[in-house]
């Protein structure tokens, strides 16, 4: 009984899994083709067909051969159980005649008696260029895409490369996409990743995918096969006309060459073979002009740029004093997210407040940084009562209207009941109980009537109990006196992140050394540059959009610290900026770049006068 309900199973697994493989029929052609040119328009199926596809006529378009049919069949091996697939492939030898876009409709063709149509396709057809007739027919991968080359004349108009920028007027801090693109009609074998040294920018590498296509495209006259080589989004960091300068790359080139004049040996390759040649091609430069931020900058300007908005939520709204709750802030986008300030939140003074926790939750595009951003306090409120939280609130600059904007969360109203551990309050006073009770966990009930202190022999009335008593008064105007001094500065928000600067700063450096450790490169320098720009800006009481190299040098020294702590402070940054590019050990580097971080940061808070 058991075998045959394993069988049955077995045979049942195996029919859903046959049913679960979805039918497809897919066309694919090159996204360019030239003009005159023939190319394959090819039609697959994953399992066999009826009969052969029919496809429609489109003007301008000539099927010369076809369809040549070729078939794949892999073999699986499932709980013992061998099962093959079968995909069969239709080829059509095709010509479009006349330059321009032309739409292919979907093709159709019978699948178990079932009508499957295909995705349309559209294909951007070149003019004829003036290459040579050797150029190849786009296509194929990065690595294996192969021209002929003639006997070596390699010059500027067989390959070259160039970088070009989707914008060359930003505003400060304000996204730009670069991007180097390679031309070549020869055997390109390979080319050299030189990393940009572009000064005033911060540099974020974009992922490209590993295995890249080849396309054709028509270029000053001639069709090339091209390749988008890297691409980098800039955020500038200065203000003014800056250069993106010209870069150098070493190719490499497979060149025929006669080798041999045997007769055997030109019979199968004519007497050439292939030799690698060196060249190096250079890049073009760019001019980027860079705007400053207008003025009349709104208090609370985080230093973000692009376009955002706020929202907050609570983990409840009814808890007991001394009791935690959650408070998130989100912040979405895209723009400097990385680079920019926290948003403003005014908590009750009755709160105690921990410093959040930040999650990002972005990627990097062509726009910058898109995304969120979520804050996650911890709040404990210390008395009972009901408490608005206010609105937390994120001052932007958005390019697209060029002018700055602010966006604000929701309010929300917490009720607040009185802890067990909390004293019974009555108009700020607490309740006084007879009967030897305790008050307040430590006072007890004092019952009046004549008292006679030195009649009984006590301590009250005594000429010591007077000086202590006055002793006492003096030491609680002096409490008073530094409470109001710290409630005051507590008011003061630029005065406390002053004195909090350094603490913010050990903690971003501490998770910069997690970061280094886990050896996740491009996140330590950018949690360590955020570390010094914002103890920068919160010792120096420098809003962090408004902060350079330049005048942080000049404050540092208007505030008491010599050349050479400055001159290290520079040096760091720099350091910081490019050393994810440098070659060699990054672990090394890291290591190096996260002892000045800690050395310059403890010299400038001894040095660093109010």
């Amino acid at each position: 009984m058991k075998k045959i309900l394993l069988s049955t199973l077995l045979i049942l697994t195996a029919v859903c899994t046959a049913f679960a493989d979805e039918v497809t029929f897919v066309a694919s052609a090159p996204k360019s083709v030239v003009a005159g040119k023939r190319f394959e328009l090819k039609y697959e199926a994953n399992t066999k067909t009826d009969g052969q596809p029919t496809i429609a006529e489109v003007d301008g378009l000539r099927v010369l051969s076809g369809p040549h049919p070729s078939t794949f069949t892999s073999m699986q091996n499932i709980n013992g159980r061998r099962t093959s697939k079968m995909s069969i492939t239709y080829t059509y030898i095709v010509v479009a005649d006349n330059e321009g876009e032309i739409t292919i409709p979907g093709a159709s063709v019978m699948i178990d008696g079932k009508k499957m149509v295909s995705n349309p396709l559209t294909v951007k057809v070149l003019p004829p260029g003036q290459a040579s007739s050797q150029q190849q027919q786009g296509g194929g991968s990065a690595s294996s895409a192969r021209q002929g080359g003639g006997a070596g004349n390699i010059t500027a108009d067989n390959l070259f490369i160039t970088a070009s920028v989707n914008k060359t007027k930003v505003f400060d801090q304000e996204a730009l996409l670069l991007t180097y693109k390679v031309y070549t009609n020869v055997n390109l074998v390979n080319l050299d990743n030189p990393q940009p040294d572009l000064k005033g920018f911060n540099i974020q590498e974009v992922e490209l995918p590993q295995q890249r296509q080849f396309e054709l495209e028509h270029y000053k006259g001639q069709n090339y096969n091209t390749l988008v080589w890297r691409q980098y989004v800039l955020f500038p960091q200065e203000t003014g006309r800056l250069e993106i300068p010209s870069m150098e790359y070493e190719a490499v080139v497979a060149v025929q060459k006669r080798t041999s004049m045997d007769p055997f040996e030109m019979m199968f390759n004519g007497g050439y073979s292939y030799v690698e040649v060196k060249k190096n091609i250079r890049s073009n430069s760019i001019a980027i002009d860079v705007e400053k931020l207008p003025a009349g900058k709104p208090s609370g300007f985080s230093g973000a740029v692009g376009h955002f908005n706020i929202n907050s939520t609570i983990s409840t709204t009814t808890l007991k004093s001394n009791e935690e709750f959650t408070f998130k802030v989100i912040v979405k986008g895209d723009g400097n997210m990385k680079l920019m300030g926290d948003p403003v939140v005014d908590f009750p003074s009755e709160f105690d407040v921990y410093d959040p926790i930040i999650t990002n939750k972005y990627k990097l595009t062509s726009r910058g940084f898109a995304g969120e951003k979520i804050y996650e306090y911890v709040v404990t409120p210390r008395t009972a009562g009901t408490y608005t939280l206010p609105a937390a609130t994120f001052v932007y600059f958005d390019t697209a209207s060029g002018s700055y904007k602010r966006v604000e969360s929701k309010e929300h109203v917490i009720e607040v009941e009185k802890g067990a551990s909390q004293p019974a309050q009555q108009g700020g006073v607490y309740i006084v109980k007879e009967d030897g009770k305790l008050l307040a966990n430590d006072i007890r009930y004092i019952k009046l009537g004549a008292h006679d202190g030195y009649a009984d022999g006590k301590f009250f009335g005594t000429p010591l109990y007077k000086a202590a008593y006055a002793i006492a008064l003096i030491i609680f105007a002096i409490a008073v006196f530094v409470y109001r001094k710290r409630i005051k500065e507590n008011e003061n928000t630029s005065l406390l992140k002053t004195k909090k600067a350094n603490s913010v700063a050990v903690r971003r450096l501490k998770n910069g050394k997690k970061l280094m450790c886990d050896n996740r490169v491009n996140e330590f320098y950018d949690e360590t540059l955020k570390a010094v720009w914002g103890y920068m800006s919160d010792k120096l009481n420098i809003p962090l959009s408004r902060l350079s190299k330049d005048n942080v040098s000049s404050e540092l020294e208007r505030r008491g610290c010599n050349e050479e702590l400055v001159a290290e402070l520079l040096e760091l940054l720099n350091e910081c900026e490019f050393a994810r590019y440098a070659p060699g050990d990054p672990t090394a580097t890291m290591d190096k770049i996260y002892r000045m971080a800690e050395a310059v940061i403890s010299k400038m808070e001894n040095s660093i006068k109010r």
